[in-house]
């Protein structure tokens, strides 16, 4: 008996390891190299309030504004109008209060089949294009895609990504502030400051059905033992960068998609950029484009590949990388 046992794990050991060597393979052929950034011709403009086209900057050039908000926008002419009132009300109020406070708000229409663009224009025409500018993409690259467009189109020393669906109230972004700060003094001048609803994770817990709350905790697993330790929630879409780590971070980001957070902060870490979790006020917004399950397994995937990528040299981060 002794020696079937023996036999019958000595086969589990080899069929685990065959299998580790096939997705590592297959993970290795995959492998995108480092994406340029490659634009569309439309993709290089911007409308003014007048509806004549002027070139985007770039994030290499200089910053002008203290503060850019980029908004990923896929299908959200409904959704969008309530979190850009939010945003911009508060805006406004605080450059009344401190008129040395200048900001930007870009909208990035990921490829939308509705009237995203539309929508998000009015806000141009009704604030003036230096403070609002859509960019509408040609097609759908994915959330981590739209986010990196409109990031390498900013203007501002500090960049905050926010959701359109305006889940995370705004005047938040002053905890997010504080908290990169408190990070101080910042090694080449890089620091970011994650939102996080960890803090919720128990009140979410009582809401959701068993399946998902499992789906739930198993993505948290693969994220700490994979990529990313220390930081509970790396999906929170409120987050606050320095110009600088934004340029690091997003100049080496292949995933553009779903997971495109983790692979974000993995980077961070790897540069040993100092990272901030802080608690914010997160209510879940009906319209989610997320499908539980499948996306739940593609993460999933883009978890697992990610590692084995970097692991395998597939893909290779450089501390003195150079944005495409």
């Amino acid at each position: 008996m002794a020696p079937l046992l023996l036999q019958l794990a000595a086969l589990g050991a080899a069929l685990v390891a065959a299998a580790l060597i096939l997705i590592s393979f297959v993970a290795f052929i995959t492998a995108t190299e480092m994406p340029q950034l490659h634009r569309h011709e439309e993709e290089k403009f911007f409308l003014n309030v007048r509806g004549q086209r002027e070139a985007l900057p770039s994030i290499r050039d200089s910053p002008t504004k203290q503060l850019s908000v980029v908004v990923p926008s896929y299908n959200e002419e409904k959704r969008l109008p309530v979190m850009m009132d939010e945003a911009l009300g508060y805006l406004e109020d605080r450059q009344k209060q401190d008129p040395t406070f200048t900001y930007e708000v870009i909208i990035v229409d990921d490829g939308s089949k509705d009237q995203t663009s539309k929508v998000a224009f009015k806000y141009c025409q009704k604030y003036g294009s230096d403070k609002v500018r859509v960019i509408t993409l040609v097609k759908n690259r994915g959330k981590g895609g739209a986010i990196r467009m409109g990031v390498f189109s900013s203007r501002g020393k500090k960049i905050l990504m926010a959701d359109a669906d305006g889940a995370t109230k705004f005047p938040d972004i002053e905890k997010l502030e504080k908290g990169l700060n408190d990070l101080q003094p910042w090694p080449d001048q890089m620091a970011i400051a994650c939102g996080s609803r960890a803090h919720l994770e128990k009140e979410s817990i009582a809401q959701r059905s068993y399946f998902r709350t499992l789906l739930m905790y198993g993505f948290h697993f693969l994220v700490w033992f994979l990529c990313v330790k220390g930081i509970r929630d790396t999906q929170c879409g409120f987050k606050l960068l320095t110009r600088e780590a934004a340029s690091r971070t997003f100049s080496s980001l292949h995933i553009e998609r779903w997971a495109f957070d983790v692979e974000l902060l993995y980077i961070a870490q790897f540069f040993k950029i100092p990272i901030a979790e802080i608690a914010v006020n997160w209510t879940e917004i009906e319209g989610s484009k997320l499908v539980p399950f499948w996306s739940w397994l593609q993460m999933g995937k883009d978890l697992l590949f990610i590692r084995l990528r970097y692991l395998i040299g597939a893909w290779r981060l450089e501390q003195t990388r150079k944005m495409n």
